[in-house]
């Protein structure tokens, strides 16, 4: 290493450094308050033409089942079926909502895994 040049990387390196950190704690910063919204969000899956309703945080945390008296009379294993088929609706929902909102929060940051 020659004297003066430091260790490979010059004050411009540094300051993209300095901006690459300050990035990282807007994005961490903005982590916690999106769990807290996911925390508080109601994402509705349905099936049967509404018939099951199941409803879970933006998080994927079970909220509540709604199943329509007609659906009793479905008999069980449809009506499983049925609760089944709307836990997969909001979960999509759900992971979807996520995946959109981490977009908007890494704002094309190219962070790998996300």
């Amino acid at each position: 290493m020659t004297k003066g040049q430091g260790f490979g990387f010059g004050l411009g390196k540094m300051k993209e450094l300095t901006e690459a950190f300050k990035k990282a704690q807007q994005v961490q910063e903005g982590a916690k308050k999106l769990q807290e919204e996911l925390e508080q969000m109601e994402i509705e899956g349905q099936a049967g033409g509404g018939l099951v309703k199941v409803v879970l945080s933006g998080n994927q945390e079970p909220r509540g089942v709604t199943i329509a008296p007609d659906a009793l009379n479905e008999g069980a294993e449809v009506l499983s079926d049925l609760v089944t088929a709307a836990m997969q609706d909001a979960y999509s929902k759900s992971t979807e909502t996520m995946r959109q909102r981490m977009e908007e929060l890494t704002g094309g940051l190219n962070l790998p895994g996300l």
